[in-house]
């Protein structure tokens, strides 16, 4: 139970992390436009791919992925329109759409490392 417990609270982190970058107005690196695009995409699809390996292992075993898919995009959905209401932000489909990327990373990462560590 506590070992769940653990598992859950490093979700809820992540997830805070994740509301708090979405938080900063106007979030740019000094880097030229097409760099700090990249960048910028290349972290939703990192910090999803995260989210999505916490959560299966929180969640444990389940029947099908769709639900932690499921999960992980509603969250990434939320955090768009959370952007809405922060200035110099916006909230974007595309952005969805790259973190559905790095969600699918995730579960397949997790998939992955549990099957090396079962052995």
């Amino acid at each position: 139970m506590k070992k769940k417990l653990f598992r859950w609270l490093l979700v809820i982190l992540w997830m805070s992390l994740i509301f708090y970058w979405s938080s900063i107005p106007d979030l740019k690196s000094s880097l030229p436009t097409l760099y700090d695009t990249i960048l910028r995409k290349g972290a939703h699809i990192s910090e999803y791919a995260v989210l999505a390996w916490l959560v299966s292992w929180a969640w444990g075993r389940v029947k099908h992925d769709w639900y932690l898919l499921a999960f992980c995009l509603a969250y990434a959905a939320s955090d768009e329109m959370h952007q809405l209401f922060i200035r110099d932000r916006s909230g974007q489909l595309i952005d969805v759409l790259i973190d559905t990327i790095g969600i699918i990373i995730g579960l397949w990462l997790y998939k992955k490392t549990s099957r090396l560590a079962k052995g």
